[in-house]
């Protein structure tokens, strides 16, 4: 299993796609598990604020459910 190591940017990227999409932490969890995620809101949380890790399968789930770009997750990288 590949996981990307998590920073702050790449948090506020993820939360800034969630609140674009209109879902609260609950409803993008809920989504995650109905695609076989096995994520908890609290878990969730976590990746938001940059204290876990996330997995690859769980960017390409959440560009599924925001209607984001992989280039979104990274906004802001270019200058690192």
């Amino acid at each position: 299993m590949q996981i990307l190591k998590h920073n702050r940017m790449f948090g506020q990227n993820i939360r800034a796609l969630r609140k674009a999409a209109g879902l609260t932490q609950e409803q993008t969890a809920a989504k995650l598990q109905l695609m076989g995620l096995d994520l908890s809101r609290a878990v969730y949380a976590q990746i938001e604020c940059g204290m876990r890790n996330i997995h690859v399968e769980e960017i390409a789930a959440l560009k599924q459910i925001f209607g984001a770009t992989y280039d979104d997750f990274f906004v802001g990288f270019e200058n690192e």
